[in-house]
């Protein structure tokens, strides 16, 4: 299936007509109105100055039914974010090893993963979650427990960043609607509890609903889960918008768009999810309430660095 031009956006909010609902999921990129500086822009530096993205890679098994770390590594490359929040990157049972070279992410695709304790022994992440990062120091990891039936748990990682300080949660979601509003409100806790810093939620929340109705909903005001919702599952013909790169404050993520390629259709039900942030620009607005302030890289203790090229 060939990339098809970006067509006019309509934005989805409780209570839209079912046409605003088939608009949304034909949709396979949201500029976010009023924040980009054109929806047709071809340079990325102006959507902003850091590339994120959000992949379930399937536990490396492609639509073919073919288990193929190598494969989807090659994707990782293609999409050439500066972060990349990975799902499902452990074997599930048994040792749950982790799946993918993580020397040839760091030599191919200039990525390094952030330190964490991994799940088990031979692991790579986090209850399957896996943080990648090309650039940047890393000032304090926590790996939570998701609440909810099945087994799952989310990375949150302040990074200083050459554009200034960021925080991750890496998450992948349950697939009950009863647990992945838990695990919302797990997600607010833990903000709640951290000190301020613009925030980027990310990862397959396993929600597809719009409104209401979405467990989503349980993350506003913080999060406006309507606003970037693109259908990334399934990866042949993606219809349900499972992947979600949310901002706070809701103008950090300028753009979000689906990494579609001939190579990403096959290596894993999920297509990629990809979005340009403009930290810079977020940071400016809060620097009026923040000024007498110490600069917030002044009060923070870095514990790892992280330098891929």
């Amino acid at each position: 299936m060939s990339q098809k031009p970006a067509k006019p956006t309509r934005f989805l909010k409780a209570g839209k007509t079912a046409g605003g609902l088939l608009a949304a999921l034909r949709a396979r990129r949201v500029p976010l109105l009023g924040r980009e500086a054109s929806a047709n822009a071809r340079d990325d530096g102006a959507r902003g100055d850091t590339v994120v993205a959000s992949y379930n890679i399937h536990k490396c098994v492609g639509t073919d039914k073919r288990f193929d770390p190598g494969r989807i590594m090659d994707v990782i490359c293609e999409i050439d974010a500066d972060i990349i929040a990975l799902q499902e990157a452990d074997q599930r049972f048994g040792e749950r090893a982790g799946l993918l070279d993580l020397e040839r992410l760091h030599r191919d695709c200039h990525l390094l993963s952030v330190p964490i304790a991994a799940f088990s022994p031979k692991g790579h992440g986090w209850h399957g979650n896996l943080l990648l990062v090309r650039e940047g120091a890393v000032a304090k990891v926590s790996q939570l427990k998701l609440p909810g039936v099945e087994p799952r748990g989310a990375l949150v990682v302040d990074l200083d960043l050459k554009h200034g300080p960021l925080r991750i949660i890496a998450a992948h979601f349950g697939l009950l609607r009863h647990s992945r509003g838990q695990q919302a409100r797990a997600i607010l806790a833990a903000i709640e509890e951290a000190e301020e810093r613009p925030t980027l939620l990310i990862g397959d929340l396993n929600e597809w609903r719009i409104g209401k109705r979405s467990a989503l909903s349980l993350l506003s005001p913080i999060f406006d889960h309507s606003i970037s919702a693109v259908p990334s599952f399934p990866s042949r013909y993606p219809l349900l918008a499972l992947d979600r790169v949310m901002g706070s404050p809701h103008t950090l993520v300028t753009h979000v768009e689906v990494h579609n390629s001939t190579l990403s259709r096959v290596a894993s039900d999920h297509l990629p999810l990809k979005a340009h942030i403009d930290l810079q620009a977020a940071l400016s607005t809060r620097k009026d309430l923040a000024e007498g302030a110490a600069p917030q890289t002044e009060t923070i203790s870095t514990d790892t660095t992280l330098q891929a090229r």
